[in-house]
């Protein structure tokens, strides 16, 4: 094949489907290891409800990205009013929680105002996450809510990450944080405020609707684990659980830092490069339970370190495709790295731990009131943007480069991208590798 395609996900399969516009004479093989394509956008199904890996939606600030995903699902699609919260001693609170600082106790509200007000941070130029919520935001609200909700999902300490995840939240104007106070509450994030998701399948209609407009140039490989790849006289060797495959060209989907681990050329400065790019597990818990109480909101943000998940959502906000008559449907999400606690944890422990935070929540009144759960663990889910990041990304990136090994995609370049970002990503190195040919 011309080109050999390392995964198959949405970048890969976006990927494939650019460089099939803008080029018809190639083909293009993509191997993936998992018995079906899509990656972090398979969907799952429990009693005839598909789940994703956490909450998926279609929204980008890029116009032309948004209408692209759109029309490929066609029919298939329907508009929502976003409506998150944060949960905060049980009560609700407006998410952005900056926005809804009136449903404080009184004493967390005064700080969270006098620190924003008074805020001897405001002048320095910030050189990690933290720096940068304690410079934008003040002590009292970095450290009611900010802080504990990102050590929490990040399962890192925010001091010893960089920017790049927060550089572009907007510092609020003082009279919106005072009106807050007052119980004035504004829409925040307005560009994120109506998405878009499948009437039906889950987020994996996506996947199917990239799949359906692949020509046959387009060959895939599934269930094949890539162990090894070699290099010699510009031709690479794959070899993989399913047999070996010569390709010219290589595009690599699948983890950075897996990719160096399996590439034999690798030096040793780039295999310790890769050894220090950090990014986060996920277990998704999936409950059916008896009562609503989560009314008609979509996701809920839980800074509590007391439970497990730091989010969970309800599945039937996307619709009746979604949705057990009498009963409601919630994902909740874990982070995780190997070998920490939640790791060694078995998944009869984990549900159990879950089901005590919806309890604390005010999810279920014990555990009776739960119908049925599922639980599933995913090893590839977020890009931690440590302080190293940066440095180690491009050293990698710029040598295989060399090696004429492009890289695409969330793991792929070890960026924290969207779906939006992925599938613009991919149409931009099409065109770079088009334009080459």
């Amino acid at each position: 094949m011309k080109y050999t395609i390392l995964g198959g996900g949405l970048s890969a399969l976006s990927l494939a489907y650019f460089l099939e516009q803008n080029n018809t004479t190639e083909e293009i093989l993509i191997i993936e290891k998992e018995e079906k394509l899509g990656g972090l956008c398979r969907s799952f199904n429990i009693k005839g409800i598909n789940y994703d890996i956490g909450p998926h939606i279609i929204f980008s600030k890029n116009e032309e990205i948004l209408g692209f995903m759109n029309e490929l699902l066609k029919d298939n699609v329907e508009k929502h009013r976003r409506s998150n919260r944060i949960i905060y001693d049980k009560k609700f609170i407006q998410y952005p929680f900056e926005n809804d600082l009136s449903k404080l106790p009184k004493h967390k509200l005064d700080y969270c105002l006098n620190s924003f007000l008074y805020n001897p941070y405001e002048n320095y130029n910030p050189q990690s996450m933290l720096q940068f919520f304690l410079k934008t935001f003040g002590e009292g609200i970095t450290n009611t809510y900010l802080r504990p909700y990102n050590e929490k999902i990040w399962k890192f300490d925010p001091a010893y990450m960089d920017t790049q995840m927060v550089e572009r939240i907007p510092k609020p104007p003082k009279e919106d944080i005072i009106k807050s106070t007052k119980g004035e509450t504004v829409d925040g994030y307005l560009h994120q405020l109506y998405f878009t998701y499948p009437k039906q399948e889950g987020m994996e209609a996506l996947i199917k609707a990239f799949i359906s407009k692949l020509s046959n140039k387009t060959k895939f490989i599934l269930n094949s684990k890539i162990d090894k790849i070699t290099k010699q006289n510009e031709v690479f060797n794959i070899e993989t659980s399913s047999g070996n495959f010569e390709a010219e060209k290589i595009i690599s989907t699948i983890p950075l830092n897996y990719l160096c681990g399996i590439y034999q050329n690798c030096p040793l400065e780039i295999k310790n490069a890769s050894s220090n790019l950090k990014h986060n597990s996920i277990i998704i818990c999936i409950f059916n339970v008896k009562k609503d109480y989560a009314k008609d909101n979509y996701a809920f943000m839980i800074s509590d370190k007391n439970v497990i998940f730091h989010r969970i959502s309800k599945l039937d906000f996307m619709g009746e495709s979604y949705h057990i008559k009498n009963t409601v449907t919630y994902m909740a999400e874990i982070t995780y790295r190997k070998n920490d606690l939640y790791d060694k944890m078995t998944n009869d422990e984990i549900i159990k731990k879950a089901a005590e935070g919806l309890k604390t929540i005010g999810f279920i009144d014990n555990e009776e009131d739960i119908n049925f759960y599922d639980i599933k663990r995913f090893e590839y889910a977020y890009v931690i943007y440590d302080i190293k990041h940066k440095i180690n990304t491009k050293k990698i990136r710029e040598y295989f480069e060399k090696e004429n090994i492009l890289t695409n995609g969330r793991f792929g370049s070890f960026e924290y991208l969207n779906m939006d970002a992925v599938i613009n990503q991919s149409k931009m190195l099409a065109e770079k590798i088009n334009s080459l040919i």
